[in-house]
């Protein structure tokens, strides 16, 4: 036992001094034995939990429902089926997160609009707490846990820099002052192993001091719970390492509102900040959608929708997309030939914007 505790010790510190810095300040934070993607494995243990959904238009993914068993939790289905606390739990509204008992019908969130940026590599959305990883086959989306106010996750253009498995954690200095301060010590170095959150695998970014890593806590994948880095579960990031390569660009948004097409349909999805829904929250997110329908409605004309729905989507504010709209198709040639209104026709009605 101690060869083997001897031999990791030499290979974090071999790592330690060949990998380049990870500063998010005077110090490295991360290190560990560099992941080689050539060696040999379980293919079936590599595969995705996740599914990778086709892309129609601006969406992707379907919605779908479990019965529970009597010893679920959010957090445990969260976890078994990679999806996030608080998606579950605004999904699922009136169902006790922690009990929700025997046979309990749950909506499993899998439906989204795609964030409103170039679909390639890696897009953090701090909104949702959703990554999205763009592949040539669609889509896989992970939750994540993301930067608390205090220590927030940055907005940042980035790209992976270096794939880790048994990462060593060093702490910067700030985190254990926290620690100190609370009257806890924490050691610079957290060996890997069960006690490191960082979990069994990360990867390293081009954003000095922060990381795509694995967690050794079951819960806080998809909320803010971390000092900035991007939290998965580790039966996720253990995965996701042996697709992703040194380079893949790495976008980080914060988008609450994102509005898309599919066919001639207008859909729209609005996530509140956290479980409880606040008035300041309900104000600030309406600015963010009457300012979003009106930057969509001048890029796309030709499209009505319906003020209602819009309401409706705000009033829930619970990350699942809505259809709001639809864009009219008209003929070239229709203004030659008379119009009229009938109770049964919408022929000839002039065309209304309803926000």
């Amino acid at each position: 036992m101690y060869g083997k505790q001897l031999t990791v010790f030499f290979v974090s510190l071999l790592a330690l001094v060949l990998a380049s810095p990870l500063q998010a300040e005077p110090g490295r934070q991360a290190a560990g034995e560099e992941l080689n993607s050539e060696k040999s494995g379980d293919d079936i243990a590599r595969k995705p939990r996740v599914p990778t959904f086709a892309i129609e238009g601006d969406l992707a993914g379907e919605l779908s429902v479990i019965s529970t068993r009597y010893e679920d939790t959010f957090a445990a289905i969260g976890n078994r089926d990679s999806l996030g606390y608080l998606e579950l739990v605004k999904a699922n509204p009136g169902v006790d997160p922690w009990l929700p008992g025997e046979g309990t019908r749950i909506t499993l969130p899998r439906h989204y609009v795609l964030p409103d940026v170039k679909r390639e590599g890696i897009v953090i959305n701090l909104a949702e707490y959703r990554l999205y990883y763009f592949t040539e086959n669609g889509v896989q989306v992970y939750p994540v846990g993301v930067g608390t106010e205090d220590n927030p996750s940055p907005l940042t253009d980035a790209e992976v820099t270096m794939p880790l498995e048994s990462p060593a954690w060093y702490p910067p200095a700030s985190i254990r002052a926290e620690y100190e301060a609370d009257g806890d010590y924490l050691p610079r170095m957290i060996p890997p192993g069960p006690d490191n959150p960082l979990g069994s695998h990360a990867l390293m970014l081009s954003e000095k001091g922060y990381l795509i890593h694995g967690t050794n806590k079951l819960f806080g994948v998809g909320m803010q719970v971390s000092h900035g880095c991007f939290r998965m579960y580790n039966e996720d990031i253990s995965r996701f390492v042996y697709q992703v390569s040194k380079g893949t660009p790495v976008r980080v948004i914060r988008e609450p509102v994102k509005i898309g097409m599919k066919g001639n349909e207008v859909w729209l999805e609005v996530h509140r900040p956290e479980e409880q829904y606040s008035q300041q929250d309900r104000e600030k997110l309406w600015h963010e959608v009457s300012r979003a329908v009106e930057e969509f409605r001048s890029r796309m004309p030709g499209v009505e929708v319906q003020r209602m729905a819009i309401e409706l989507a705000l009033d829930q504010a619970d990350g699942l997309p809505r259809m709001i709209g639809e864009r009219v198709t008209r003929v070239a040639n229709e203004t030659t030939e008379p119009a009229y209104n009938t109770p049964d026709s919408e022929e000839g009605r002039e065309q209304r914007l309803w926000f």
